[in-house]
């Protein structure tokens, strides 16, 4: 078993609760963590978007959380799992970076937002880019 992916799936299981908390409780959660004002006023409205977007989100985050429980040999080995790694280590990595240029122009979010989610993207896709590199041959 890689410590390191089983860490980088408990992350994105984490994460996904935590979207799943914004569901629940609302727009205090939405402004909590920075999903912007839009999307706490379309919840405060009643709007079926931003739970649509959030399960979206959630869903998105569940499937890699398996993925890389299944690539640190938790659980059943699933499909493309190297391809699936890759692209998730990708993702996790582009949007860290991604966001610091996203500072000075937050587009509707705070610059703290971007900061610290960029921060916490960058610690997953490194977490995830150490476990893809122990687990490389196994894969």
């Amino acid at each position: 078993m890689n410590v390191f992916l089983i860490i980088a799936g408990a992350l994105s299981a984490v994460v996904a609760i935590l979207h799943i908390g914004c569901i629940y409780f609302g727009a205090p959660w939405y402004r909590f963590f920075g999903a912007g004002e839009q999307m706490a006023l379309l919840a405060e409205r009643g709007s079926i978007q931003p739970t649509l977007i959030t399960s979206g989100i959630v869903l998105v985050l569940s499937i890699w959380s398996i993925y890389a429980f299944s690539a640190a040999g938790v659980i059943i080995r699933l499909p493309l799992l190297r391809l699936a790694l890759i692209l998730i280590t990708f993702i996790y990595l582009l949007r860290g970076v991604a966001g610091f240029f996203l500072v000075s122009s937050p587009m509707g979010r705070s610059p703290e937002f971007w900061m610290w989610s960029s921060l916490i993207c960058l610690s997953f896709g490194i977490i995830h880019f150490i476990g893809l590199k122990q687990q490389w041959s196994n894969l």
